[in-house]
């Protein structure tokens, strides 16, 4: 597998709480030189990526994250607001203490509010694996397969574990068709990349991807 093909896949991230615009400047310069799948930045850099980069880039950003407690209309109101300022995807996180409950046709109503609200753009959902059992996991790729979102996503990279190709492997043999695997967390070495992408992921998320196979680096996400 070429570099190319592997950024092809990646979701190029910098999700920190302290990031700059300095910081995502240059994650766009280099989304933009090689050729990533998205960056995925906080929502309140959005509007500003698009109005310095219109089109050229493709926007991702996160709402409910990364705890996924908000109320749904909370996630909504960020949902809508993301894609007025240019977000063409969206990755949100369950209520996971809905999950914890057993509320999954709660949790499938949410998402299904939630892809309305993004319309035609890609929505992606984070259901955190690290807290779940394989039931839980199971529940919910049902949930998001009816609920007809666009992927399902392994993690936020801020729980207690990230991506795994068994939950990857699970996730496979429980949603729709139509639904992709997005996986996120731990995903740090070239090995690690192509094992994924192997697996079936059409994306991953990290700020590690370019580093890796730039300079052999691995940043933190």
């Amino acid at each position: 597998m070429t570099n190319e093909e592997i950024l092809r896949h990646i979701d190029h991230t910098q999700l920190k709480a302290f990031a700059t615009w300095k910081d995502i400047e240059t994650l766009c310069e280099e989304a933009l030189e090689y050729k990533t799948a998205s960056v995925c930045v906080p929502p309140a850099y959005v509007k500003r990526i698009h109005d310095a980069y219109g089109e050229k880039i493709n926007i991702c950003t996160v709402i409910g994250f990364p705890l996924g407690y908000s109320v749904t209309a909370a996630k909504v109101t960020e949902a809508e607001e993301a894609v007025k300022d240019g977000a063409r995807e969206i990755d949100m996180v369950v209520n996971i203490s809905d999950v914890k409950n057993g509320l999954f046709d709660k949790v499938e109503g949410e998402i299904r509010t939630i892809k309305k609200a993004c319309g035609e753009n890609i929505l992606k959902v984070i259901i955190e694996t690290c807290y779940l059992t394989e039931e839980e996991k199971i529940a919910l790729c049902k949930a998001v397969t009816a609920a007809g979102a666009d992927y399902i996503k392994t993690s936020t990279g801020f729980g207690t574990g990230g991506a795994t190709l068994e939950d990857v492997r699970l996730f496979k043999d429980h949603i729709g068709a139509e639904v992709k695997i997005k996986a996120a967390g731990g995903v740090k070495t070239r090995e690690d990349l192509e094992a994924f992408l192997n697996e079936g992921c059409e994306r991953i998320g990290t700020s590690s991807a370019v580093g890796i196979l730039n300079a052999g680096k691995a940043e933190s996400y």
